[in-house]
């Protein structure tokens, strides 16, 4: 991305100009991570200074001319909230009917990407940013709530937390995910056949024109992700808590972390998806539950008046 020919080494964070805006970067060992935590609270690219001097994507950012429809851009990692993909109500798209049995209009991944983030915390380590809801997340998500997403940075990867606070009355409906957009592939000369995902997974499931979950294509314990079958799928009922991609018996494998537990929930999902096959990213995205969680209760959670949840996911090159 065009950000990074204005990096300088050996700063741990600054401010770096982009497209009229201003976003920061952070130096973390090997690691650079590039992010504007005021707009959707956003990681946009990760890449890894290796060690001849060649740089590596991990998380893949398009070179753009505009940040206009900036929430739109297949890129980095979009934060999905309060609810994951697409929601229905009765068939419906586009909505959902909220404890009081109101019909609500919710955007497919919620509101939280396109959303105005405040910064709490910006050091050498990371950013924390709270959601301030404007209209749009108002209209479809009526409770008093704070939703948090904290970053922290490491030499060789990351751990990004979701929390909900819930300062209503009532109990309050959330299953959130993240959209990351891995560089794949990241070695010359290699495609896509040659990288292999390896989810501990004993269940599939798709969702349906009408928003019910059907049951997924049967996937070997690893697969190529050239895989066409692996399009779309939700992958339950984890064994243990990590995803391994990248080219068998090599390093520098992607492990992504879902959760802290060692067995997630029977609902944790982990979701492959990718735009073609000509595309330079792969999507490994864990979430909270499958989509349309309201109809479904298939991975719906509850926080509960005067509590907090949180969702932690780590992301590690190995």
């Amino acid at each position: 991305m065009p950000a990074r020919a204005a990096t300088t080494q050996n700063v741990p964070m600054e401010k770096v100009p982009y497209l009229g805006q201003t976003l920061t970067r952070w130096q973390v060992g090997n690691s650079t991570f590039l992010a504007m935590p005021e707009r959707g609270a956003r990681l946009m690219n990760w890449h890894l200074t290796l060690g001849d001097g060649s740089v590596r994507d991990v998380l893949y950012w398009p070179e753009l001319k505009t940040l206009d429809d900036f929430h739109k851009v297949r890129g980095g990692n979009p934060v999905l909230f309060p609810f994951s993909a697409r929601t229905f109500d009765r068939g419906e798209i586009g909505f959902w009917r909220d404890p009081a049995g109101v019909r609500r209009p919710m955007p497919t991944h919620g509101f939280a990407r396109q959303g105005e983030f405040k910064i709490v915390r910006l050091d050498a380590g990371g950013f924390s940013a709270v959601l301030i809801p404007g209209a749009e997340a108002r209209e479809a998500y009526p409770f008093n709530y704070e939703f948090t997403v904290a970053y922290r940075f490491a030499p060789l990867g990351l751990s990004c937390e979701f929390t909900l606070r819930n300062f209503d009355r009532q109990p309050i409906p959330w299953s959130a995910g993240h959209h990351f957009y891995f560089t794949v592939p990241w070695t010359e000369g290699a495609t896509r056949g040659d990288y292999a995902i390896r989810i501990p997974s004993t269940k599939t499931l798709r969702q349906d024109a009408a928003g019910r979950l059907v049951p997924g294509p049967a996937l070997k314990p690893e697969e190529r992700l050239n895989n066409e079958a692996l399009l779309d799928t939700f992958h339950l009922g984890l064994k243990n808590n990590t995803v391994v991609f990248g080219q068998p018996g090599t390093q520098g494998q992607v492990s992504v972390r879902h959760g802290t537990a060692p067995t997630p929930p029977p609902e944790a999902t982990v979701v492959t998806w990718t735009s073609d096959a000509q595309a330079p990213f792969f999507c490994v995205e864990p979430w909270m539950g499958p989509p349309n969680a309201l109809e479904t209760k298939v991975g719906l959670h509850w926080v509960q008046p005067g509590q907090a949840q949180s969702f932690v996911v780590d992301i590690a090159v190995k």
